[in-house]
């Protein structure tokens, strides 16, 4: 079966088109990928921002409840040696 010249150069040209739209849509997707990754990584040193934060705070937490120990320690030893 033969196509006539008309036909053909339509052929063509969807062909054409067909392979055109298949790059844009896989550009479209890479450029999502890489949005969705940057977003990810962005995220990502948020939250390890945040649980350096917390880290810090629950240190220093620590540290206070250590030194509240040792002063009221202190307090109750002296209490016991006045006795």
């Amino acid at each position: 079966m033969y196509l006539s010249e008309l036909e053909e150069i339509v052929a063509i040209c969807v062909c054409v088109l067909i392979v055109i739209a298949f790059a844009v849509s896989t550009y479209k997707e890479i450029q999502n990928t890489i949005a969705e990754e940057r977003e990810k990584l962005e995220e990502k040193k948020q939250n390890e921002e945040k649980i350096k934060i917390l880290t810090d705070y629950i240190n220093s937490k620590n540290e206070l409840y250590k030194a509240l120990l040792k002063l009221k320690k202190k307090e109750t030893d002296q209490e016991s040696s006045e006795v």
